[in-house]
């Protein structure tokens, strides 16, 4: 999706890059990284917590960690996605600030409140957009080539010229303003991110979660299959995914009722059920509210783009 994919070999450093095109759409997904998309050629329709969003040539995205996105190329969209591992970013803005920051932790703590949208587009238009062009050219060079540690250096100085330009155009606050807005609520340390978290527990609920989402779990539920408590797990899990697991399993539902949405006739109130939610009012705003449009209408999309022009 917009050039989202990416296998784990590929996040050994810190920050990493590809450029792919797309021609078809594509349903939902999240990853645990930060991901800023640049558009190179095309366009397309993003479905995500910001809603509906047209982007074409000069327009970034920038998708916190564990926040679905979804994809419809009008035509075509070529990107080059970044990948930035969100501890990484943690310890940039404690240097950053270190005059004032007391330790990492405040750090990330001012990390989450201060860049607490999900979901952002940037507009920088085609001109600046196309002076990050050689940057990002040989940042996915350097990932392709996979030497983290020769081609360190280089690899920051291409990131530190993106992120130069980019970062006056972020959307910053002080303080939660909206209720997209969250923040992490344990701090959590340094570790090396890639599609799976290293503490076995947590590793263990999403997979409970990932096989039966239908299954009406609760907190208690989990924590006891892990013997951990409550608040133990609720901590465990935010450290290793940047959110509960009810709020998990919510992301893991609407991925898989796109999917079903897209691929099958099934009226929505039984897709509904089929995914795990009994109350068809209740699963179209948890829907709308991870992916952007209503399930409705995300099904409208997909079969606009399925069938074929004719002439």
């Amino acid at each position: 999706m917009l050039g989202f994919e990416a296998d784990e070999q590929g996040l050994r450093s810190p920050i990493t890059a590809l450029t792919r095109t797309e021609h078809r759409p594509i349903g939902p997904v999240a990853y645990d990284c930060i991901k800023i998309v640049i558009v190179r050629s095309g366009s397309a329709v993003l479905f995500s917590e910001f809603g509906q969003r047209p982007v074409c040539i000069g327009d970034v995205v920038v998708l916190g960690a564990n926040v679905l996105c979804g994809s419809e190329p009008e035509g075509h969209v070529t990107t080059t996605t970044v990948f930035a591992n969100t501890d990484y970013l943690v310890d940039q803005v404690f240097w950053q600030y270190v005059g004032f920051l007391q330790d990492r932790l405040e750090a990330q703590d001012f990390f989450a409140t201060t860049y607490a949208e999900p979901a952002q587009v940037l507009r920088l238009g085609e001109d600046r957009a196309g002076m990050l062009m050689p940057w990002l050219g040989e940042l996915v060079a350097l990932s392709v080539e996979d030497r983290p540690v020769a081609n360190f250096h280089r690899v920051q100085a291409l990131w530190f010229s993106i992120a130069h330009v980019l970062t006056p155009f972020v959307t910053t606050t002080p303080v939660r303003e909206s209720s997209t807005q969250r923040a992490t609520t344990w701090p959590a340390p340094p570790r090396r991110r890639g599609f799976a978290p290293l503490r076995a527990e947590a590793r263990r609920v999403a997979e409970l979660l990932r096989s039966d989402p239908v299954r009406r779990w609760s907190v208690t539920d989990l924590a006891r299959e892990v013997h951990l408590s409550k608040s133990q797990l609720g901590r465990v899990f935010v450290e290793a995914y940047g959110k509960s697991p009810i709020a998990y399993l919510t992301m893991l539902r609407a991925e898989r009722m796109a999917g079903l949405l897209r691929t099958t006739d099934t009226p929505i109130a039984v897709v509904a059920r089929e995914v795990g939610w009994s109350d068809p009012d209740f699963a179209a705003r948890q829907f709308r509210r991870s992916v952007g449009v209503t399930p409705s209408r995300y099904r409208a999309i997909a079969r606009s783009r399925a069938t074929p022009s004719s002439g």
